[in-house]
């Protein structure tokens, strides 16, 4: 039998609200307190966590550093808190769990009391960032970029939890009538096989070794998202007429402050290209380039393909060319 704690929480945003705090530059829920509205004790609580610690990787569980402790301590009044090393206290820094890690909390905790106060978690996180989109133009347009960079990194997230949920009936239901029906999983073509569209690109994306050209007129946040895995030191030129400005200067220089280890230059394409490109490794012995259907910012919303080039020497001087271009503004 769990050991479990004898009165539920009762959710409401604002009581939510007050349980989120920004560490590490990520918004995050304590153990104790999650531990609380699942019913659980924090010990048994994080027992359960222990037993699936496959399924929370950093970004979505971590503990806090004594720094981070006293940090979050002092940014509310935070009484109920049993502080490491106090007479009474816990004998470890807390974890926390960011909204990814709270979905996937989903998946581990069974129960009828653990789906019902899932469903009031996705409604209560649903309100909040409706309520962010109805409001933009009274937020800071700096919190509307961060929120836009999380809410794809949550997507992908979201769609590695419905995957392990697929056993689980009762929570595919809560997943399904609560989350955006945007978030389902995008399939394009790679070379024949069907593949998840996220996945086809970060897979491509990985075989660099030096370099990556990107040739796509439409660009978009979500071009820069599906590289902030490329490995430090690549070399990545995004050649675009970044037509219908879908992608701006203030989103760019958001994103490289949260990846600055991204090297990303931009040129024109001269407005003479229709088709998208992937070169990676140009003119070096691991060389590869694929001819994409649909440009990255839309991957997977309609059935297209990225099939590789075998005569990549045919595309040099057209690759020669785009390199002498001159450098494209964003605006």
């Amino acid at each position: 039998m769990r050991d479990v704690n004898n009165k539920m929480m009762e959710l409401d945003s604002d009581g939510i609200k007050d349980k989120i705090y920004i560490i590490r530059g990520l918004k995050v829920m304590l153990d104790s307190d999650l531990a609380e509205i699942y019913g659980y004790t924090t010990k048994a609580f994080n027992q359960q966590v222990k037993n699936n610690i496959q399924k929370f990787e950093e970004d979505f569980c971590f503990q806090l550093t004594d720094d981070e402790m006293l940090e979050i301590s002092r940014s509310k009044n935070l009484t109920s808190i049993q502080t490491k090393g106090k007479r009474g206290g816990r004998t470890y820094n807390p974890y926390v769990f960011t909204e990814q890690g709270i979905y996937m909390l989903m998946t581990v905790l069974k129960g009828e009391l653990a789906v019902k106060q899932s469903k009031a978690l996705i409604r209560i996180f649903k309100e909040m960032k409706d309520y962010l989109i109805e409001t933009e133009g009274i937020i800071g347009q700096k919190e509307m970029l961060r929120l836009s960079i999380q809410t794809i990194e949550n997507t992908q997230a979201i769609k590695k939890i419905e995957e392990e949920m697929m056993t689980k009936k009762d929570l595919i239901k809560v997943m399904k009538n609560f989350i955006n029906s945007d978030i389902s999983r995008e399939i394009l073509i790679l070379n024949g096989q069907t593949v998840e569209a996220d996945v086809a690109y970060t897979e491509i994306y990985k075989l660099a070794q030096k370099s990556i050209y990107i040739i796509d007129n439409y660009i978009g946040l979500k071009t820069l998202v599906l590289l902030k895995n490329v490995a430090k030191g690549i070399k990545i030129n995004i050649f675009s007429d970044n037509i219908g400005n879908y992608l701006h200067r203030v989103e760019y220089e958001d994103f490289i402050k949260q990846y600055p280890n991204i090297n990303i230059s931009f040129k024109t394409t001269n407005k003479i290209y229709h088709d998208r490109y992937i070169i990676i490794d140009y003119k070096s012995k691991s060389e590869r380039i694929y001819h994409c259907g649909a440009s990255s910012k839309d991957a997977g919303k309609r059935i297209t393909t990225i099939a590789e080039v075998r005569d990549t020497k045919m595309y040099y001087p057209m690759i020669d060319i785009l390199l002498t271009n001159q450098e494209m503004i964003l605006i």
